[in-house]
């Protein structure tokens, strides 16, 4: 039964994720939060509510290895599975992106949080510097946003104005109040519910086979969780969306370590197990540096590339099961 709960608390998650999604970015809309400001927060909160919901569960549950091996697991594998497998499908022609000023700050946000890690133990004080982190973060593409959109001309702005409440993630001109606190209500109802099935159903196939929460969290509940960020990816890859793509998974990263554990700091005291100061963390890190050929070289993502960073994650989950 209990892979049974941890399936269903999947589903769950993703579908009352997607729901809170919804329904917030069409009750902000209609509330006239310009649709950037939704972007860069409701949507990046709510996608990543499922990655957050499992942490905090996971802290109560006197199982905290599980919630940093979720985040550490997840960043690994949006870099190698959800790049690699869109790759397989079709090409991303990442060489007509920008993305290197993003991609600057996830290896930041990387390297301050493998600092913290090794400082000792995750708690408030870490909270208050990752969220703090974050913050700036949003604020500095908030007025990069602004600054790009000014020196267009008023016509261009408008129109690029509803471009991005067209293609908002969730955005739905004809949705009514009833709907969107619907898809609110449901949202709230079913992510708390799906992270303690999940939580409950992983910690006890843990301790069957006698595994470490830790290791379920970098496989079991990290590739889960990252199958929205996967699905995105892929959809983006066949619409030849390299930006999309990449932007995807350099935003999904950075609120991971920043927001996720930044909160989760707060919930409880999140110990830091020697395997992942010595491996886990050095693992993601690496993965992250693969990007750079992508980000700073005008490499397209081939299916070769799709090939290598498929094999190195399964590579890597075989290490961390053995």
């Amino acid at each position: 039964m209990d892979w049974v709960y941890v399936v269903i608390g999947l589903v769950i998650l993703l579908l009352a994720g997607d729901s809170l999604v919804k329904g917030a970015v069409n009750m902000s809309l209609r509330l006239g939060v310009p649709a950037l400001i939704v972007s860069l927060t409701i949507v990046a909160f709510g996608t990543s509510a499922p990655e957050l919901l499992i942490s905090i569960e996971a802290i109560w549950d006197g199982v905290p290895g599980l919630a940093l091996g979720n985040v550490v697991g997840s960043n690994t594998a949006n870099v190698l599975l959800v790049l690699g497998i869109p790759a397989l499908m079709a090409t991303m022609h990442t060489s007509e992106c920008d993305t290197r000023g993003s991609y600057m700050q996830m290896i930041a946000a990387t390297l301050l949080f493998i600092v913290l890690c090794f400082i000792g133990p995750l708690n408030w004080v870490s909270g208050v510097i990752l969220l703090a982190a974050l913050a700036a973060m949003l604020v500095h593409a908030a007025m990069s946003a602004n600054k790009h959109r000014k020196q267009q001309s008023a016509s261009d702005a408008d129109a690029a104005d509803d471009c991005d409440e067209e293609e908002l993630e969730g955005a739905d001109p004809n949705l009514g109040w009833g709907k969107i606190l619907l898809f609110l209500a449901l949202g709230l109802v079913g992510l708390p519910l799906g992270a303690s099935l999940l939580v409950d159903g992983s910690v006890n196939i843990a301790r069957h086979y006698e595994i470490s929460e830790t290791v379920i969290g970098l496989t079991l509940i990290a590739i889960g969780t990252s199958l929205p960020e996967l699905a995105t990816t892929v959809m983006a890859a066949l619409r030849r969306q390299a930006d999309v793509a990449l932007g995807n998974v350099i935003g999904s990263n950075m609120f991971n370590l920043l927001g996720i554990m930044g909160i989760a700091s707060f919930v409880g005291t999140i110990p830091v197990e020697p395997e992942f100061l010595s491996f886990d963390l050095w693992v993601m890190l690496g993965a992250s540096l693969l990007l750079i050929p992508f980000v700073f070289f005008k490499v397209d993502i081939t299916r070769l590339w799709g090939i290598i960073l498929s094999a190195l994650y399964v590579a890597y989950l075989l290490l961390v099961l053995v």
